[in-house]
């Protein structure tokens, strides 16, 4: 039917909006705010063709998280099949609620008015691109229906050209390829399963020193003085740290007069052995005991020249801040630092145990320093555990060392940490790549 006049010029305004949109978003609020003057809804709703919500009349931006546009979501399936079905007028009698999906019929009556028009939008192909949903108190009338009959196409028509072509899901591609193509494809990726690769695995790594010496407390004491600097050069025969001394001293000289005393009784005994039978038989009493005062002054005079520990070879000392060690009181045998050689540095690595492969003595190692990841440093394996251990990380893992080559020596200094990329065995591509999903998979199953 011809439209009026009025109904007609607000035809040509909503196609002229519709032209003049520059995106989807902004056609969308377009049809749900401009045809209000034609068409009296009480709320205006556009969906794209994944039954997303696009615009609400008289809303700039939806608040995803409101009761009424969860509702929303879960209802609008059924409400556009329904709307289908019933040929764009959708007003549902109690039997249509009661047998829809939960929650549709309550929220129907809380929210909606009597009716949903539905306007399908579809491409000039047949593929959808969406609906525009009127909820209205009554069917629309013949001139508002022949207004949105003559609008449709040119919103459909507009939609389509800013959304650009439809692309073609997986399965539509793979059907069009043909068996034959389909058929050399699987072959290819069958026979790429097969091609030989090498097992590689990622784990964190520190720059060690190969043969560095720990440098412990020679005795039971306490930490007087730290005479270096962490990470010094020192010569040998440089002082690295002293332990306090006065509890040595005091005793050394008790000892020095425990000996005194058994030299004096000594000589005594030595002169009344002339002529007393009695002071005869205690002289070997009384020599023993002089050697005994003798050795236990000994013994002191040796921990006393363990007080001051020097280096005893040219190194670095590697240890942690000096402040923790000052006054603190330290057992035989305990380590205070470490003595290293520069020039002989190696690699120590954290081999998760989740990530962990087949690796023998010799097996290459890159590793790239978190000061210059671009540049690799190469080394091989030398040593491998077989317990796990934690990581500092706290993470199970397995410790490795690796000695880096003669030309990177020069560029790890000692205390670098990086990531360590190590090279196993060959396999195949199809054992690589599904290695994890197969341990997974025994896991969970028991096989």
């Amino acid at each position: 039917m011809p439209l009026p006049p009025a109904l007609s010029a607000l035809a040509e305004g909503l196609e002229a909006r519709a032209r003049a949109a520059e995106s989807v978003a902004e056609l969308g609020i377009s049809m749900a705010n401009d045809s209000f003057a034609g068409v009296p809804f009480r709320q205006a709703l556009v969906f794209d063709a994944q039954d997303r919500l696009l615009t609400v009349s008289g809303l700039a931006k939806p608040t995803e998280d409101s009761p009424y546009l969860l509702w929303l979501r879960r209802a609008w399936p059924w409400v556009r099949e329904q709307a289908a079905a019933a040929k764009g007028w959708l007003a549902p009698t109690d039997e249509m609620l009661r047998a829809a999906p939960e929650g549709v019929a309550e929220g129907w009556r809380e929210w909606w008015p009597a009716g949903a028009c539905v306007l399908p939008l579809a491409r000039r192909g047949g593929e959808p691109l969406g609906c525009v949903c009127f909820l209205l108190d009554q069917p629309p009338a013949e001139p508002v229906a022949a207004l949105l009959a003559r609008v449709a196409p040119t919103w459909a028509y507009c939609w389509e050209m800013m959304a650009g072509k439809p692309r073609a899901g997986w399965r539509g591609r793979w059907r069009r390829l043909g068996r034959l193509r389909q058929r050399l494809i699987i072959a290819a990726l069958v026979l790429l399963l097969f091609v030989p690769v090498r097992q590689t695995a990622l784990a964190p790594a520190e720059v060690v020193p190969v043969d560095a010496m720990e440098i412990a407390a020679a005795i039971d004491g306490v930490v007087k003085t730290i005479h270096v600097r962490p990470n010094q050069a020192v010569k040998a025969g440089d002082p690295l740290f002293s332990l306090d001394d006065t509890t040595l001293r005091n005793r050394l000289e008790v000892a020095r007069q425990s000996v005194a005393v058994a030299d004096a009784e000594l000589a005594a005994a030595s002169q009344l052995a002339f002529n007393d039978s009695r002071s005869k038989a205690e002289l070997a009493i009384l020599t023993g005991r002089a050697q005994e005062r003798r050795a236990e002054l000994a013994a002191v005079q040796a921990q006393l020249a363990r007080v001051d520990v020097t280096a005893p070879y040219d190194g670095v000392a590697v240890f942690a801040d000096p402040d923790q060690w000052q006054g603190r009181t330290v057992a035989t045998g305990e380590r205070i630092m470490l003595l290293a050689n520069p020039d002989k540095p190696g690699v120590l690595i954290h081999l998760p145990v989740a990530d962990a492969i087949t690796l023998d003595e010799g097996a290459p190692v890159k590793l790239f320093l978190t000061v210059k990841p671009l540049s690799p440093l190469s080394g091989q394996v030398t040593e491998t555990s077989y317990q796990a251990l934690l990581s500092p990380e706290g993470v199970a893992s397995y410790r490795l060392r690796a000695e880096l080559g003669e030309t990177d020596r020069a560029q790890a200094r000692l205390g670098l940490r990086g990531t360590a990329k190590l090279y196993g065995d060959r396999v195949v591509l199809g054992y690589y790549l599904f290695r994890r999903p197969l341990a997974t998979l025994r896991e969970w199953s028991g096989l």
